[in-house]
């Protein structure tokens, strides 16, 4: 449905993206992840065809974005991270505006908003100025506009931006309702955020891809924690002396049992070798309590990826010193 290549942005001598390239299947769910200034928005903004990129090409439904900027927005709906309304105006007044501006037909504007209004929850204030509503009501207005002529795709900036616990909940509900009709990619610096609504992350760092997998892989562990007395004896060379097993150490008293003490071991194959790891136990007769995957954070993923990007370009400046001190 949507396809990036080798996508380039740049703002005078900064560059804002640096090749980009993704592919977003039809009803898909993606999460755009990074920190502030990673290049989220800047991508989407590309996607929507606010910006043109400075290389690389984006295409929509199989149009290029450049090429008919007009086609790709007809099957897009683009809510930017404050969404787009006018305070003075009501809510009905404004969706209807934007029926006309979205160019539905008179006799089917009526309907159009119909539906975007029962789809977000705003039935009871139609009639009321957008200025008197919650922020977390104002982004309802700003979603409803986004799908009024019923778009293909749905790109949402920072959707639960600035809104407290009990509007954030309301808005990723939403949005996974509509993810039943359109394909989905929203942007976030949150973390709990890509858990909660996302099938699929694309984790941007300083404007580059850093990670793009779905979500359950690359939360994936190649831990396995065994829980045992803590009086165990030759806990170390039994476990590691399973296949595929290595890097076995203790992480600390069990907090769920008392008296037992949980052992952390790493695993070499994509799928970790349970069942020898609880036979070898069994056979050195110790009274296992628990044996399970590690869980990996999606905030252990990001950290991760950033200390291997800052490691990988302090060894790239540590090699151009020594070129440098070589030449001289």
């Amino acid at each position: 449905m949507i396809e990036v290549r080798d996508l380039e942005k740049r703002y005078g001598d900064v560059l804002a993206v640096k090749g980009v390239s993704l592919s977003v299947g039809r009803g898909e769910i993606v999460g755009l992840l990074g920190h502030n200034g990673a290049g989220k928005s800047t991508v989407m903004k590309v996607i929507t065809g606010f910006l043109e990129p400075s290389s690389g090409s984006v295409s929509v439904g199989g149009i290029d974005v450049v090429e008919n900027r007009i086609a790709v927005q007809k099957q897009i709906g683009y809510l930017p991270e404050n969404a787009p309304v006018y305070p003075e105006m009501l809510v009905q007044e404004y969706l209807l505006m934007m029926a006309e501006l979205r160019g539905i037909p008179v006799g089917e504007r009526a309907a159009a908003v119909g539906r975007a209004v029962a789809a977000t929850g705003l039935q009871a204030w139609l009639v009321r100025p957008i200025a008197t509503l919650s922020k977390g009501y104002r982004q309802r207005v700003g979603l409803a506009q986004a799908i009024l002529h019923e778009p293909e795709v749905l790109i949402l900036d920072e959707p639960t931006n600035g809104l407290d616990p009990v509007q954030i909940a309301e808005i990723r509900m939403l949005i996974k309702r509509l993810a039943a009709s359109s394909t989905v990619v929203l942007s976030t610096h949150i973390l709990s955020e890509i858990e909660a609504v996302c099938d699929r992350v694309v984790i941007m760092i300083d404007g580059e891809l850093a990670a793009d997998a779905k979500l359950s892989d690359l939360l994936h562990s190649d831990r396995v924690r065994v829980s045992l007395p803590a009086d165990t004896a030759g806990v170390e060379d039994t476990l590691a002396a399973v296949e595929d097993v290595h890097d076995v150490h203790a992480v600390g008293a069990d907090p769920s049992r008392s008296g037992y003490q949980l052992w952390s071991l790493q695993c070499s194959s994509s799928e970790p070798p349970t069942p020898d790891i609880v036979r070898a136990a069994v056979a050195a007769g110790w009274d296992v309590a628990a044996v399970a995957l590690e869980s990996q954070s999606l905030e252990e993923v990001f950290r991760s990826l950033i200390e291997q990007r800052a490691a990988a370009e302090a060894a790239a400046t540590s090699q151009a010193a020594e070129a440098s001190e070589a030449a001289v």
